[in-house]
């Protein structure tokens, strides 16, 4: 990109409307934000019109199936652990169905024990996402793929992406992280304090050709594809078993699905 975040702050303090060399801020982030958005795929890497994620929650059976998908995202990820939940860096987490499925109005399709697991939680990738519109850096864009991005480096902290989130699937860095790695993966960014943060769908794997780290340590437990094409694992599980999303009833086009009935093993 262009400009730093400590860069563009200075800018936008001395003028809001400042000239670079013709070009206002304004017209640089958004060409830069522009060609983000219109990335093109390295060979070699999966593709997809739309990605989204299927969430089989039948399939997580113990407290280690969780911690086993959650490790993998932290540790690849430089995500930090503060000790202290009100510090907390989260990408992908666990809650109740209570809190993740508030206006569920039908509860009485699943059985009881569908009901007393924890969720696994993660940004929706929406397709209207609320916080893309409110970020005035454009640091959270969507690409033409409809992965959700952050960018750490465009980030200015004012958090509005997080106000206008209404999944809680983003996280501020409150104090520095850096100390806080327990063991720093040295081909991911570490990110500084004063920027949001949150899960991009492993987009440096599909980079690689490969599924994001969760996908890759459930055991077969959460698919990943693209939702556009019928053939795909994920149309064909959502095709096949009852599932559902977090408030769609807002309009956000969320792009997790949980499934909790069908098939063969029917809820």
């Amino acid at each position: 990109m262009g400009i730093d975040r400590r860069e563009f702050l200075k800018i936008v303090g001395a003028s809001a409307v400042f000239a670079l060399g013709g070009m206002t801020i304004v017209d640089a982030i958004m060409n830069d934000n522009a060609e983000a958005a219109q990335y093109t795929p390295e060979p070699g890497a999966l593709v997809a019109k739309q990605w989204a994620m299927v969430i089989d929650v039948r399939k997580f059976k113990t407290e280690e199936d969780y911690k086993r998908v959650i490790n993998a995202c932290n540790s690849i990820h430089n995500i930090p652990d503060f000790g202290e939940s009100k510090d907390e860096v989260k990408w992908i987490w666990t809650d109740t169905f209570e809190h993740a499925f508030p206006e569920q109005q039908e509860p009485e399709l699943m059985q009881e024990s569908l009901k007393e697991l924890p969720f696994l939680l993660l940004c929706n990738h929406c397709k209207n996402p609320p916080c893309v519109r409110v970020c005035p850096t454009k640091a959270t864009f969507k690409r033409s793929d409809g992965i959700v991005m952050q960018d750490m480096h465009r980030c200015i902290g004012c958090r509005f992406c997080m106000a206008a989130c209404p999944y809680g699937s983003r996280s501020f860095n409150w104090k520095d992280p850096r100390p806080h790695i327990k063991n720093e993966n040295p081909d991911y960014p570490t990110r500084t304090k004063g920027v949001v943060e949150k899960c991009t769908f492993c987009v440096e794997r599909l980079a690689k050709g490969l599924m994001p780290a969760c996908v890759e340590a459930s055991n077969g437990a959460i698919l990943f594809g693209d939702i556009t094409d019928p053939n795909s694992e994920v149309r064909k599980a959502l095709s096949s078993n009852y599932a559902i999303r977090r408030k769609p009833e807002l309009g956000t086009g969320p792009n997790i699905y949980y499934i909790i009935g069908g098939g063969s093993d029917n809820a």
